[in-house]
């Protein structure tokens, strides 16, 4: 892994949610999840083997969410979230993110790495595509209230 990426553990759970607060607020528009209720879920999800955080410097994380493929055989791993501060953006980090990503996936045997971005994001689709990223298709989502 590059050096200046690592896999985050517990112990890393607060820098996390930092990173993921602010990511939610600047380009989710959100203030839910709170911070309480973030961290809870990053705890929970830190202890889950089929996630991984990636830390980039304590300025950027990736969220990494593995399963199996039963039309692969092998594993699918979906980039779900990948953020860089912006003072520390045009760095290289998101680029050290991505590549630390997708080095993840194939240790863990996935046979392709998903991810989803919004269109007027062109940094992130132009970092993407330099990492061989294409759009196979078109992606559908329907949000659901739990409990409603």
């Amino acid at each position: 892994m590059n050096a200046r990426v690592r896999l985050a553990g517990p112990d890393d759970a607060e820098a996390l949610v930092r990173l993921l607060g602010e990511f939610r607020t600047r380009f989710m528009g959100r203030s839910e999840p709170d911070d309480e209720e973030l961290l809870a879920s990053v705890e929970q999800l830190i202890r889950d083997s089929n996630t991984e955080y990636l830390l980039a410097e304590d300025a950027g994380v990736a969220q990494l969410r593995f399963r199996h493929n039963l039309w692969t055989s092998a594993g699918d791993c979906w980039l779900e979230d990948l953020y860089v501060r912006d003072e520390a953006r045009r760095q290289g980090l998101g680029a050290a993110l991505l590549e630390a990503s997708i080095e993840r996936a194939l240790a863990r045997g996935c046979a392709r790495i998903e991810l989803d971005t919004q269109e007027g994001y062109r940094e992130a689709m132009s970092l993407y595509e330099r990492f061989g990223f294409k759009r196979p298709g078109l992606m559908l989502r329907r949000e659901l209230e739990p409990g409603a």
